[in-house]
């Protein structure tokens, strides 16, 4: 069970807390985020809670601690966890290919270097499940460069809560070539989304029945879903972005007049009747809920009498799988994470060197976070886990992650 319990008792001085409560109040003051909420646990016990402006600038309704909220890529490591849920059970090991679970990825084709047109391919091995949940696949997103990303943008290939079912996209997406040879580089992905599909086939549930059974009600997990349940639309925040265009377009730097432009209002966003069950970013949910995913890591895979994994399979996913950090392995792709310094697990990022990462953090430290700006850390050494909420797309608007690491650290001092 999550306590509370006095910051300075955890090794926090209250004085350099409370710079992240005027932080976070200048955010909203600028207009850069509608409102946000900030929850951190040290030792089990959350030592620090705030939230401030509003969920629904329009409606003038407050962005309070059980706003419910899109988390986005956050899923992924929800998901990720559940793939290794699996593995425990000795259903399949990471480096089965996926053309074992999804026979449409029988013969896959990669473009060849250089390729200017989606035809320019070559073919190559299917992709392993080990590769797809560590974005070496060779899938890509369509906002990213490059011809594939171009590709997936004009044919619609993106795994949206409205967009049908998770099996028909999936098909949609095998019939388009990899962007390269899988494990020849890192590219962020829709991999994860497709894991999703493979744990519906392997596990014969939905991949939304089985988070509820299998992780969310052992977990206590009663507020998050794919859907926004009835009881909780009054409580559903608004999304907003800074941007001109695209709420969804990470390369693009053009801001428009509005900086807290509506996207998508909470009495007619998809996730209300949601179809497609994503699992690289289809959740929503509260703060507290996400904190109790972040503390089962934390804790080696249990939480309140639940183990959902052993230690030793969470040590695993939170280790660096890649040859070296992310930066080494080529990337062209929009990341939610500093490249340098930083390597992959299993659904999220892990801190190698915090120095060339140029952001504190622990080594070891293991974190993610989603499109609408949410973001998560789990930090063993410290014994700490963090969870911050807002809803304002894209994440790369401005440099909120690397700012709250900061604060965070400067208020740690014992």
């Amino acid at each position: 069970m999550i306590g509370t319990a006095p910051p300075e008792t955890r090794g926090f001085e209250v004085a350099r807390l409370d710079r992240i409560r005027v932080w976070m109040e200048q955010l909203v003051s600028d207009r850069k985020h509608a409102g946000n909420g900030l929850l951190i646990a040290r030792g089990g016990d959350v030592v620090f809670d705030h939230v401030t402006g509003l969920r629904d600038v329009e409606a003038g309704l407050p962005f309070e601690r059980d706003t419910v909220a899109r988390i986005y890529s956050m899923t992924k490591p929800v998901t990720t966890m559940a793939l290794m849920m699996l593995v425990e059970r000795g259903l399949f090991h990471l480096d089965a290919p996926l053309s074992d679970f999804l026979p449409e990825f029988s013969e896959c084709h990669a473009l060849i270097e250089g390729a200017t047109a989606i035809d320019q391919t070559e073919p190559c091995a299917a992709p392993t499940l080990h590769q797809l949940a560590t974005h070496t696949s060779g899938m890509s997103y369509p906002f990213n460069p490059g011809v594939l990303a171009a590709e997936m943008a004009e044919q619609n290939v993106i795994f949206k809560p409205s967009h049908g079912l998770l099996a028909d996209q999936t098909r949609k997406l095998a019939a388009l070539p990899l962007s390269f040879a899988p494990g020849a580089r890192w590219e962020y992905s829709v991999g994860i989304d497709v894991l999703g599909r493979v744990i519906e086939v392997v596990s014969g549930k939905s991949l939304a029945a089985f988070f509820q059974d299998e992780i969310f009600d052992p977990l206590g997990m009663h507020e998050t879903g794919f859907t926004v349940a009835p009881a909780q639309q009054d409580r559903f925040a608004a999304l907003y972005t800074p941007l001109e265009g695209d709420a969804m377009g990470l390369n693009d730097a053009h801001l428009g007049a509005d900086t807290l432009r509506l996207v998508d209002a909470p009495q007619t966003s998809p996730f209300l009747k949601t179809s497609l069950f994503s699992g690289g970013g289809g959740l929503v949910g509260t703060m507290d809920d996400y904190l109790r995913f972040a503390e089962m890591l934390r804790l080696g895979g249990a939480m309140d009498g639940a183990r959902l994994l052993s230690p030793r399979t969470v040590r695993f996913m939170m280790s660096n799988h890649l040859r070296g950090d992310i930066a080494s392995m080529g990337p062209e792709s929009f990341a939610e994470q500093p490249m340098e310094g930083m390597g992959f697990g299993l659904g999220g990022a892990v801190v190698l060197d915090a120095a060339r990462a140029r952001v504190e953090g622990s080594v070891g430290d293991f974190s993610w976070g989603g499109m609408a700006s949410t973001f998560f850390w789990v930090d063993p050494v410290e014994d700490m886990s963090v969870v911050f909420f807002t809803q304002l797309s894209p994440s790369s608007s401005y440099p909120t992650r690397p700012q709250l690491k900061g604060l965070v650290h400067g208020a740690l001092t014992g």
